[in-house]
């Protein structure tokens, strides 16, 4: 093993194997196939909606603000500073002018805080099945996730049995979530059931892992949590109108305790709506000047998600860590290949 696979590992922190010994592991390559038909089924179902797939930008002035304590990332971009993307949503908003069902596989790099390597959720590098639709509310997003994750698991589960038996998955475990009607939780709801299980969730913030693994725990099939508090997101998420403070947003938590796998919302769309946002969430809104002028020029409203792959990917293996189903795995704070 390489020197620098432990140098900034904590006690509670997976070793990576080296990444030959890794990739010609029959697990690797059983969860490369399951990863290689969520792909495949995903981009059958969102292309027969009518969605258009556009390749992601890498790099950009601005990126998703993030959250949970990941750093942005700089490169030098012939003198001017850049980022490296955390998330695509800026520019799935700007693009749908021209085209108004769009979605992407776009990598992410996040720099998480390293304790993160331990929770079996959080990888350096990763991807996500990013979808946006013009002049949709949070219903209609949610609804085009829950039949993406419906299409992509029944695919999964009808053509690689043989691979599912390999990786100890019994395709039993996804018989609710084929049958549909999944719950809705507000987020309030669930904080109410993590204090009486004894978890101090802060009522003020999103889901704390610890906390969304609890409670998918006790499902047994997905559901969806709605209504964030405002504060708790980017500053791109829309404010309820009939309900300040509380925002038109979602995630889809996968039973299990495989916690969220979809993260998505309706969308601020108006100038001054987006600056006062931007400025609530203790940034200068002239970092944004690229953004707020396509904003003045108009973009439609809008709703959407970002669907993580490794994590679905995780999912559906049943493994217990995303580096096991990244080819390539980086864990925060760990140097790796």
């Amino acid at each position: 093993m390489h020197e620098e696979h432990d140098r900034a590992a904590g006690p509670d922190t997976p070793v990576i194997p080296p990444l030959g010994e890794h990739l010609t592991s029959p697990r690797t390559r059983n969860a490369m196939l399951v990863q290689q038909e969520v792909l495949a089924a995903a981009r059958e179902h969102l292309r027969g909606e009518g969605f258009t797939e556009l390749l992601p930008p890498l790099t950009g002035p601005v990126t998703d603000p993030g959250g949970r304590g990941a750093k942005q990332l700089d490169v030098d971009f012939y003198g001017h500073r850049y980022k490296l993307m955390t998330s695509a949503i800026l520019y799935k908003q700007v693009s749908l002018n021209a085209f108004p069902k769009l979605f992407y596989v776009a990598p992410n790099v996040r720099a998480e805080p390293p304790e993160t390597a331990s929770t079996g959720r959080h990888l350096f590098e990763f991807h996500q099945i990013d979808v946006e639709i013009a002049g949709a509310d949070r219903n209609g997003a949610m609804a085009v996730a829950a039949d993406l994750l419906v299409h992509v698991v029944r695919r999964v589960v009808e053509n690689l049995p043989d691979i599912l038996r390999a990786l100890g998955r019994d395709p039993v475990f996804f018989q609710e979530l084929l049958r549909g009607g999944w719950e809705r939780r507000s987020h309030a709801e669930v904080v109410e059931t993590l204090t009486g299980m004894g978890h101090a969730q802060d009522g003020g913030s999103e889901i704390d892992w610890e906390g969304e693994a609890l409670v998918s725990h006790k499902a047994d099939r997905p559901f969806f949590v709605t209504d964030y508090p405002k504060g708790s997101r980017g500053f791109y998420d829309r404010e309820d109108p009939e309900r300040p403070g509380t925002l038109r947003n979602f995630d889809l938590l996968a039973h299990g305790g495989y916690g969220e796998l979809v993260s998505g919302g309706e969308r601020r769309s108006d100038h001054r709506s987006i600056v006062i946002g931007i400025r609530e969430s203790g940034e200068n809104p002239r970092k944004y000047d690229w953004y707020l002028e396509e904003v003045r020029r108009g973009i439609p409203s809008s709703a959407g998600f970002g669907m993580g792959l490794e994590r679905v990917t995780r999912y559906l293996t049943g493994l217990d860590s995303l580096w096991q189903v990244s080819a390539y795995p980086k864990l925060p704070g760990v140097v790796t290949p």
